[in-house]
């Protein structure tokens, strides 16, 4: 099977151990887990319009957004106004859309507000995070 080139959308500073299990699960040779993870290392600026390029290359480079939609994936961030969406979430999801990536939605809880962005736009959802359920979703798409 090959790899999917994913991109993976997610709040840095609450759900990142999400993504590193992501990471792991694909490293790991006993799960049928594959993709090449095409998500922004860690970007060395604070300056809005290098962080937007930089996350547009990566989302353009990929053909799935995988969104992980943690507890606040919808709250308004304080640079909304700069960053032209809510918060980062949206706007990947909005530069992923204008690449007509592929989407899949992961639920981290059931109860989590989904972005905006998201809604309405045709995602694959796994309602909770787990690896059968993101692989159905990423398998869908």
């Amino acid at each position: 099977m090959a790899k999917k080139k994913v991109f993976v959308s997610f709040d840095y500073d609450n759900d990142k151990h999400y993504k590193f299990l992501l990471e792991a699960w694909d490293a790991h040779p006993d799960f049928d887990f594959k993709f090449s993870d095409l998500s922004s290392k860690e970007i060395n600026s604070w300056k809005i319009p290098t962080v937007k390029g930089a996350l547009t290359k990566k989302i353009n480079n990929a053909t799935y957004t995988v969104v992980l939609v943690g507890e606040e994936a919808n709250k308004t961030h304080e640079d909304s106004k700069e960053i032209g969406h809510k918060n980062w979430l949206n706007f990947e999801i909005a530069k992923s859309k204008d690449n007509k990536n592929k989407l899949v939605a992961v639920k981290l809880d059931k109860g989590n507000e989904s972005p905006e962005e998201v809604l309405g736009a045709g995602a694959k959802w796994a309602m909770s995070f787990n690896r059968d359920a993101i692989v159905k979703a990423l398998n869908e798409a």
